[in-house]
């Protein structure tokens, strides 16, 4: 095989974002992939996609291709507290404040977009970045390994071992219980975010139904899989009370849920994306969002230069990405850590926060502006 500029570890939808993204500039790509081609397609997760990030797939010309849910009101509230806001499309002039898909579909938007791009997939082959040879990654299949030189080795996926002293992890204690959910009345397209002493639990417009994300401590998250679907279903009913009637539930799976942050997402030729850079809590959905932001800042970076891998290509790239990466995990790190127990006092304040977002537009828009764009708050 030709030696590539750029080799992406990864041929997830972050992976094949940042080939897409790549595609038609100056520097060759490769994607490298363990598994068989189109893998991913088969991720039963569902991602809740900013009004940014739509505006990056139509650029990657994936958009189109997707079917996808719109986000057009999102009402956010605590269980057994006052306070609650809404979110509503029309004070922002757009078509969705966000869209629903589920994450399989997204991969194989992405992966038909590769193969129409004629962009080149190395599969069933474990990658080894050598930590000796800057650029240098170590492909082992057929009981065999083989050397590939790059000017750019990109990490898309994984890689993010608890005992590296290069991660920071914070362990939640929480797992996400997943499901679809069927509502006694059509949906509207409204997004529930309900915070629940147990953690927080989200229904998302997807398709006629909800895509449910349910967090609680892992024991509890064992005890809701015992359930028959009527006894469930009665549960995750509970911590919504009369704001929507669900019917019914479908088979359920679970996660268990870590923050886990790269100190330093670049290093000598090398930059890490995606889950490889960071691992977000799934509350207010900003994980895949924040990075597809990432992956077009760095492929904006390297397409002007002449050598892709360049430490002052690489280090601008940081100090383009470091704000919002900061932020973002800040953001969502703190929502957590608030809003998952019942202490008295977090109670009362978790409900005043709610109340001054509702009554106080500008900061309501704010935060809104900044779920859809990121800490910049721009397309």
């Amino acid at each position: 095989m030709k030696t590539p500029d750029i080799a992406i570890i990864g041929a997830g939808p972050v992976g094949m974002a940042l080939a897409l993204a790549l595609q038609g500039g100056k520097h060759s790509v490769v994607l490298i992939d363990a598994r068989g081609r189109g893998a991913s397609r088969q991720d039963p997760r569902v991602l809740a996609l900013a009004h940014g990030t739509r505006l990056t797939l139509e650029r990657l010309g994936v958009w189109e291709h997707l079917p996808t849910t719109a986000i057009r009101h999102i009402h956010i509230s605590q269980q057994g507290g006052f306070g609650r806001t809404t979110l509503d499309e029309q004070d922002y002039a757009i078509d969705g404040l966000g869209h629903v898909v589920r994450a399989g579909d997204l991969a194989a938007a992405l992966d038909d977009a590769v193969s129409a791009a004629g962009i080149p997939v190395i599969d069933h082959c474990q990658a080894e970045v050598d930590t000796e040879l800057h650029g240098r990654v170590l492909l082992h299949r057929n009981h065999a390994t083989e050397a590939l030189d790059a000017r750019l080795v990109v990490c898309a996926e994984g890689g993010m071992r608890a005992d590296d002293p290069a991660i920071r992890v914070r362990d939640y204690g929480q797992h996400a219980v997943i499901c679809m959910a069927t509502p006694a009345e059509p949906h509207g397209h409204t997004a529930y975010e309900r915070f629940t002493p147990n953690g927080p639990v989200a229904l998302l417009p997807c398709g006629t139904d909800f895509a449910v994300v349910h967090t609680a401590a892992p024991e509890q998250a064992d005890a809701w899989l015992a359930l028959d679907d009527a006894a469930y279903l009665a549960e995750l009913q509970r911590a919504f009370g009369q704001r929507v009637e669900l019917v019914a539930t479908s088979p359920r799976e679970r996660f268990p849920l870590q923050l886990r942050v790269r100190h330093t997402p670049v290093a000598e030729r090398q930059v890490w994306l995606g889950n490889a850079a960071q691992t977000l809590h799934p509350v207010a959905g900003q994980g895949f969002n924040l990075a597809l932001r990432d992956v077009w800042a760095l492929a904006q970076r390297i397409q002007s230069a002449k050598d892709p891998g360049d430490a002052q290509v690489l280090a601008a790239y940081l100090r383009d990405r470091r704000l919002d990466r900061a932020s973002t995990v800040g953001f969502t790190d703190t929502l957590v850590r608030l809003f998952s127990n019942d202490l008295p006092p977090l109670r009362g304040l978790r409900g005043l926060g709610l109340l001054a977002l509702d009554l106080a537009p500008p900061l309501r828009h704010f935060v809104a502006k900044r779920m859809m764009f990121g800490a910049r708050a721009w397309p």
